[in-house]
């Protein structure tokens, strides 16, 4: 999700959709670009904060369990081969596999809930950290992502996004073809 550039049409506005969503249920997308950019701002991680919560001025972040730098550490790590492999679990005989597969349980059962100061901005939204295909395969939630790791710019970018239409593809396809 954080090349967002190099996704297809489709993946494109799933994303956006998914992202206004968000936005919507946490008081529009200004609010929730400020609640990224607070994200970020933070001294360490805010996944590795001790009371399992990020407070801002306009809401918070909370979440079930303490996670410990060494995780986040490995999920660093095994964000760039999932997009690459678009799996979070390498092979089974790879030597990372076992510490990897801990990772994933460990933080699977976390529920991560976002929600406003002010409730009239919006319900809040709820999300995990990995979306379980099958036992083989598990990729990272794309909420999860865009909150604790994509750039603001990436976010902004599919915020904005707008699906191309097939009839105005269609008519410079046919221009192109009538020599305009």
């Amino acid at each position: 999700m954080c090349d967002f550039n190099n996704l297809d049409d489709s993946e494109k506005e799933k994303f956006h959709l998914m992202m206004m969503d968000c936005a919507t249920k946490f008081g529009g997308v200004n609010f929730f670009l400020q609640l990224l950019e607070a994200i970020r701002k933070y001294d360490g991680h805010p996944l590795t904060a001790k009371h399992s919560e990020f407070k801002f001025s306009r809401g918070n972040v909370r979440w079930e369990k303490v996670i410990f730098k060494d995780k986040l550490s490995l999920l660093f790590k095994v964000r760039v081969s999932e997009s690459e492999r678009g799996n979070l679990l390498p092979d089974k005989g790879d030597k990372s596999y076992k510490n990897i597969l801990n990772l994933i349980r460990t933080l699977a059962p976390i529920e991560f809930t976002v929600t406003p100061k002010n409730l009239n901005d919006g319900e809040g939204f709820s999300f995990k950290p990995f979306d379980k295909i099958d036992d083989e395969t598990t990729r990272l939630n794309p909420i999860f992502d865009a909150m604790f790791f994509c750039s603001v710019d990436t976010i902004k970018k599919v915020l904005a996004y707008t699906a191309k239409q097939e009839n105005q593809s269609a008519s410079a396809d046919v221009s192109l073809e009538n020599g305009e």
